[in-house]
């Protein structure tokens, strides 16, 4: 029998092998509960083979009395599975075995009840395998599972079919139209998960915007008025008077009290037909997804009903019931998951339940963990709800054992409790999570590609772990994401496997292989490969110049210090981008992995407390033991909470507006939850009621979720909380605003098991070493001692660095790091400070200034890690804090570093178009302010600027806001955040006029102003450039306003988390590795020409042309020795009368973006991409026209031009769709802006994607309900355009299909290309069909206004923009005859 304590999910890869091979033997691995005894255990010398195997650990848990039941906690991972019981005298006990073992059992979680059992039922009845188990004797199973994680990833779900809105058949697969990897010019995206679409004739709007300023009798004859039922197989036609007409129908109060007018209702006939098509292909699950189903929910009802009564269909997921929350697509998306994963929830529950007498279902408490970490019955267990269903196990499991108080030795009360940072380091990823009293849920999220709209767990996953690859690429030393998995698994495995995590922690001495069993090696007799690993690093040191100086002990040491920096990179997000210290938590390390590295990286992250539970390798079976049944009741909302005050100083609290409704409906809902929880036997006194209103500021998108607030003297609690939460997260409010409720959420819970804190223990000085070991630390090879876990007693205090040994994972024990022995037999770690002298390093001595610092290629890593996640930080930072739909939900901003010349340091992969452009900006910032005459750069100053020919902008409407980095009176750096506007003046709404000609008609022109001066925001002076504009001035001014704080906000951010950068490892340091990641990108750059011109030639040439015959010509002539290349221009046309002209920082940011995606590899983006280049660009030509011309078509037309013009230079790929579709409207109310995606061109080993931003943008579009909800307008359709995509080998993607008719008359403008020429193909593929932007008058007569118009729209009319498809790549194999 095999004693220990492991964990399936998190386990090390290394130990997964050797515990399958136990496992599949059928031998049980379970831990006896003996608080008082000491095992016997195998001392680190002792030789370890499968037969003679005996790893025993003992339990600390009180020994409570039971009932007389087995309690099952069980955790069933993708490989294994673990098991905690609880038994009848009240001991507990842990099993684990392979989730999958045909030879020996048919389902592992059945199997490991069944031994348990077995060996331990109190009467000594036997419970022989093969046989049904007896469950008298059982009285809960509590169990998580990956089941439906797994399918989801591997895409082997149910097969299924979407029901759909017509005219929205393909909108899940657009989604929101961006694509993950900016750079990845393949464009790669997970399948959807259905399988086939059915649209359905319906459909049903809001409203408020049509009857606005109607009267009851023109309402009313709206309501009389009869709707002509026709419909039309033709997608020819499908712009005829065949769709109903806007406003006609029936005002009907929905769900949220907002009137709703179904303007088609679906026919019953129909419905049936297209559902039979489904069942006639063998489809058995359905997702049914209508537009605004959350506030009408019937018509999906309906379908529903028709559904059940075919009697075909086993599953069938409406999206008002799976998760009634407004947003189209994630509620769709997480209808099809529920629908997808569901009936493979249920197919694995039919496997289980056939292993137990009937007794289960009926005597048995059976219930599942669901993702946001709460217990529900299994009759009630959703595919959509199991996403992270296990991990979900390990959070409650930290929780309830990590945050507590510290007690003295008499149990009183010390130090209250910390937050927590749940670190769970797997085989392949790592997740970390934050605990502080209450479990952190998300209610969006995207796994897999596929976004689920439910309640989870906020959970951040990075692919590093265990298993982990391990390169050298240019320069850098790289972790991941590429796993190694469990087979080949690493090189230590002796299966030919990859260099990997755990091949590092081997060769360190930091994974012993004398302490792991001998069964590796074709005869599964060999100890894990130590010569193999250190071969493997040795091989890699010999073939790359990174590795030049190094033994091979630095170079597996570097790797870990990178993945450590890696793990620690979405720690840093979850609590410095949220405001939160995170020197101030705790780190509670689990999985069999994770404490290998938990010190190291404590240290990095400037935390001092790391706590190892005890069941650390079980913690996620250990959690379900301890958590909370839940029933969450929602319903969605439209009623104003608190009303703004007229000077805008908070809140009116002598008003409550929804105060009746709002505790009316809470308490309905808390009502429903209670009778479900009491409906599973628990009693009502037991229940615990938590209320949350999900509230937003009128004119937001982004709700925050919040609790009822205990306070009975407080007037408007929620908004008391709510403003609170802003500040902390935002840094600042938002005052002016109403405060409106989007959601009422209820969530009724039984409080599951809590343990009591355990009393300080005396301290009992060091336990006695088991041996000792040679391992690698910071300071090189140390002779260390090692310790048993199991001979660990309360008290016993080990200082570092040590190395422990709990059951199957190792404890790795820094230098400096002393761990103490709780009263529960918990390790408690105290990390102490990372040992340097840069708190003084700020300054410029002559000292500092003598050291030369060479360039490393670990620490190189490290800072381009610490670099971009600042740029990322400040991102989500100004993604939170922004109002506008632009800058909030579209995501059109980047953000940046820079050096204190305003190089290019660091920009996150946001919108590409900014990227070279944003130095240009800088630079000139810092010119002209330094300039004679000019009064300088001060501290307290922040810039602002937007002009694209002389300040380095792009178009008027990207603003940028630029902030120097101080100290002791010298700029060390800058930040920067480029954002782009909604409105800022001009002829037009939406400042994208398509026939401005002169730069003044699009807007407000900023050369340089000091947006902050002396710390203070200059609100009189930006206000006064926004508004004074000869062509008209900003539409939203608040809104500019609100952005610009944002855009400050952001950079602040940047500087805070810059300042620590160089706090923690000096100011030299981090100027030097500054420069070192530009030399890094540019030698990246470099060896790209280099080995263009070796295989093509030295010299490449493209010449493309806009719409108007205008040409852009580019020859590139590369250096094939150095590397250098000429971009040379020549040949493009002059500049146009129009605005489609391109300043020569557009031009930079498409070539950087080219370069960068060209060379293939993850390389730091800065601007040593281009230090490689040399530009000629002819002056007054389309890409460097003069400072009065018109521009805002070339950042976001012209711009895609020169993209593909360089990617046909290089022979990359055929051409993308070559614009971005740029729409706007509005009136004197309100501007809006979009751009739409399109075909991407098609490769030598790919298809186009259909339905994508391309090359220089990568913006978001607006959900469809959100953008009928919030704007007078009503879209028709948005799908894709079928068969616009260039044929080939490879085929070019599909463009979109977009229509959209206003509900008050609208300007609406549209700027476009490619809609005379077509997008090309390469290599013998065709191009792709250009782009038509048509309007449908009244009765049906179709204009073209070709690819640059402006008009008024009347209500009744349509505006219809089909976007182009992307080229086709090689000639097209000849059809059979």
């Amino acid at each position: 029998m095999l004693h220990t304590l492991i964990r399936s999910r998190s386990i090390s890869s290394c130990l997964l092998v050797a515990i399958a091979s136990l496992a599949s033997s059928g031998t049980a691995f379970h831990l006896l509960p003996s608080p008082s005894t000491r095992h016997q255990h195998v001392r680190p010398n002792h030789p370890i083979n499968k037969q003679s195997l005996q790893i025993m650990s003992s339990t600390t848990s009180t020994q409570e009395q039971g009932d007389g039941k087995f309690h099952f906690a069980i955790d069933r991972g993708g490989t294994f599975t673990d098991v905690h019981c609880k038994l009848p005298n009240g001991a507990e006990l842990v099993s684990k075995l392979l989730s999958v073992d045909p030879a020996n059992y048919d389902d592992a979680p059945t199997e490991g009840i069944r031994r348990l059992m077995d060996e331990h039922d109190p009467t000594g009845k036997k419970y022989p395998r093969g046989e049904v188990v007896d469950t008298s004797l059982i009285g809960s199973i509590r169990m998580g599972t990956t089941v439906a994680t797994n399918a989801l990833l591997e895409r082997e779900g149910e097969r299924m079919g979407l029901v759909i809105t017509k005219g929205f058949g393909d909108l899940l697969k657009i989604g929101d139209q961006t694509r993950s990897d900016i750079f990845d010019l393949t464009c790669k995206a997970p399948e959807v998960l259905y399988e086939e679409v059915v649209e359905i004739d319906e459909r049903v709007m809001l409203s408020e915007f049509f009857d606005e300023n109607k009267s009851e009798e023109e309402i009313e004859l709206l309501e009389q008025k009869s709707q002509l039922v026709q419909s039309s197989d033709s997608q020819d036609h499908w712009y005829s008077s065949n769709w109903p007409d806007a406003g006609v129908g029936k005002r009907i109060a929905g769900v949220t009290g907002e009137k709703v007018i179904p303007l088609r209702c679906p026919d019953a006939d129909e419905i049936r037909a297209s559902l039979q098509k489904l069942a006639d292909k063998g489809i058995q699950s359905i997702a049914v997804v209508f537009l605004h189903s959350y506030v009408y929910p019937e018509h999906e009802t309906m379908v529903g009903d028709i559904a059940k009564s075919m009697g075909c269909f086993s599953e069938i997921s409406l999206s008002h019931e799976v998760m009634s929350m407004v947003k189209l697509v994630p509620r769709g998306h997480t209808a099809c998951a529920a629908a997808y994963l569901t009936p493979k929830i249920t197919e694995y529950l039919a496997g289980f339940t056939k292993g137990f007498d009937d007794g289960l279902m009926t005597n048995v408490q059976l219930d599942f963990m669901k993702s946001d970490g709460g217990l529900t019955p299994v009759n009630d267990f959703g595919g959509h709800q199991a996403i992270l269903s296990g991990p979900a196990g390990g959070v409650v499991g930290y929780a309830k054992t990590s945050y507590r108080p510290s007690l003295d030795e008499d149990g009183n009360v010390v130090n209250k409790p910390i937050p927590v940072i749940g670190f769970d380091m797997g085989g392949t990823s790592t997740d970390v999570s934050r605990y502080d009293g209450t479990l952190e849920l998300v209610f969006e999220t995207t796994t897999a590609g596929v976004s689920i709209q439910a309640p989870q767990l906020d959970i951040h996953t990075v692919a590093a772990g265990g298993g982990s690859r391990l390169f050298l690429q240019n320069g850098l030393f790289v972790v991941g994401p590429e796993s190694s998995k469990a087979h080949p698994g690493p090189v230590c495995y002796r299966k030919n496997g990859y260099l990997s995590v755990t091949d590092a922690n081997v060769v360190l001495g930091r994974v012993i292989p004398a302490h792991f069993p001998s069964i590796f090696g074709p005869n599964e007799d060999e100890p894990l490969d130590l010569d193999g690993a250190r071969a493997a690093f040795q091989a890699l040191a010999e073939k790359n110049e990174a590795a030049k100086g190094r033994t091979l002990e630095e170079l597996a040491y570097g790797f870990v210090q990178v993945a450590n920096e890696a793990m620690c990179r979405p720690i840093r997000n979850l609590t410095q981008m949220r405001g939160f210290d995170i020197t101030k938590h705790a780190l509670a390390c689990f999985g069999g992995a994770g404490p290998q590295h938990a010190c190291a990286m404590a240290r990095a992250l400037g935390i001092t407390k790391v706590y190892v539970h005890r069941y650390g390798g079980i913690l996620s079976a250990y959690g379900l033991s301890m958590a909370d049944a839940v029933v969450e009741e929602q319903e969605p909302s439209a009623v104003v909470y608190a009303v703004a005050k007229n000077d805008s100083s908070g809140f009116d609290e002598d008003q409550d507006p929804s105060a009746s409704i709002r505790e009316a409906r809470l308490e309905h809902l808390a009502e429903k939850a209670r009778s479900t929880l009491m409906k599973q036997g628990y009693s009502r006194e037991s229940i615990v009621i938590e209320k949350y209103l999900n509230m937003r500021y009128q004119g937001t998108d982004n709700a925050i979720m919040i609790k009822e607030s205990k306070n009975a003297n407080v007037q408007l609690p929620y908004a008391k909380t709510f403003v609170e939460q802003y500040h902390r997260e935002f840094g600042f409010d938002l005052e002016g605003r109403d405060l409106l409720i989007d959601d009422m959420r209820v969530r009724a819970f039984v409080p599951g098991a809590t343990l009591t804190p355990p009393p300080a223990v005396p301290l009992i000085g060091p336990p006695p070493p088991a041996g000792s070991t040679r391992a690698y630390f910071e300071n090189g090879w140390e002779t260390v001692s090692t310790y048993s876990f199991d001979d660990l007693t309360p008290g016993h205090e080990i200082k570092g660095p040590a190395i422990l040994f709990q059951s199957i994972s190792t404890i790795v024990l820094e230098v400096d790091c002393i761990a103490l022995v709780t009263a529960d037999g918990d390790l408690d770690i105290t990390v102490a400070p990372k040992k340097n002298d840069n708190d003084t390093k700020f300054d410029h001595g002559k000292e500092e200034e003598e050291v030369e610092i060479k360039e490393d290629p670990v620490q190189l890593s490290i800072y381009a890690h610490r670099f971009m996640g600042i740029a990322e930080q400040m991102g989500r930072t100004l993604a939170r804090t922004a109002i506008s739909v632009n800058i909030k939900e579209r995501l059109d901003f980047s953000c940046a570093l820079f050096t204190s010349d305003g190089g290019l340091v660091a920009n996150a992969p946001h919108i590409p178009v900014h990227l070279g452009a944003m130095q240009s900006a800088v630079r000139f910032q810092v010119e002209y302010w330094n300039s004679e005459g000019r009064e300088g750069i001060k501290e307290g100053d922040v810039f602002v600027a937007n002009h694209p020919q002389l300040a380095g902008g792009s178009h008027l409407p990207d603003i940028t806001v630029i902030t120097p980095v101080f100290h002791d009176g010298k700029i060390l750096f800058f930040v920067a955040a480029r954002g782009h506007h909604s409105d800022i003046g001009g002829i037009s709404p939406g400042s994208m006029p398509p026939h401005s000609t002169i730069l003044k008609e699009e807007g407000a022109r900023i050369v340089a102003f000091k947006l902050v001066k002396d710390g203070k925001f200059q609100e009189d002076g930006i206000t006064d450039i926004l508004v004074n504009q000869e062509f008209g001035g900003t539409r939203n001014l608040k809104d500019n306003l609100s952005d610009l704080r944002a855009q400050v906000a952001a950079n602040n951010s940047g500087i805070r988390l810059l300042q620590q950068l160089v706090k923690d490892n000096g100011l030299a340091n981090v100027e030097a590795y500054m420069h070192f990641i530009q030399h890094n990108a540019e030698m990246a750059v470099r060896k790209m020409l280099k080995d263009f011109a070796s295989k093509h030639g030295k010299r490449a040439h493209a010449i493309d042309y806009m719409d108007d015959g205008t040409p852009i010509e580019l020859t590139v002539d590369i250096d094939p020795l150095t590397g250098s290349a000429c971009f040379d221009f020549e040949g493009t046309g002059p500049q146009i009368l129009g605005n489609i002209n391109a300043p020569p920082a557009v031009t930079y940011s498409a070539v950087i973006y080219s370069l960068r995606s060209l060379v293939g590899q993850d390389i730091p983006l800065n601007q040593g991409c281009l230090t490689p280049i040399e530009f000629k660009i002819p002056p007054f030509s389309l890409l460097n026209p003069s400072d009065d011309v018109g521009v805002v078509g070339g950042n976001v037309l012209t711009s895609q031009r020169v993209v593909d013009v360089v990617l046909k230079a290089f022979k990359a790929c055929a051409a993308s769709q070559g614009c971005m579709n740029n729409l706007t409207f509005g009136d004197d109310r309100f501007g809006y802006y979009e751009t739409i995606a399109g075909g991407a061109g098609a490769g030598p080993t790919w298809d186009g994607r259909s339905g994508v931003h391309t090359h220089c943008t990568n913006t978001r579009i607006t959900d469809p309900e959100i953008l009928e909800r919030r704007y007078p307008v009503l879209l028709r359709r948005f799908g894709l355009r079928t068969g616009s995509g260039g044929a080939g080998m490879h085929t070019g993607g599909d463009g979109v299909v977009r229509e959209i008719e206003p509900l008050r008359p609208l300007v609406m403008s549209i700027l476009s290309e490619r809609r005379c020429l077509r997008p090309y193909g390469l290599e013998g593929g065709e191009g792709g069909k250009t782009g038509r932007n048509l309007l449908i008058k009244k009765g049906g007569i179709v204009l073209n206004i070709g690819g640059k118009r402006s008009g008024s729209i009347n209500v009744g009319e349509r505006l219809v923009i089909e976007s182009p498809g992307g080229g086709g790549y090689g000639e097209r194999s000849p059809t059979p005859p």
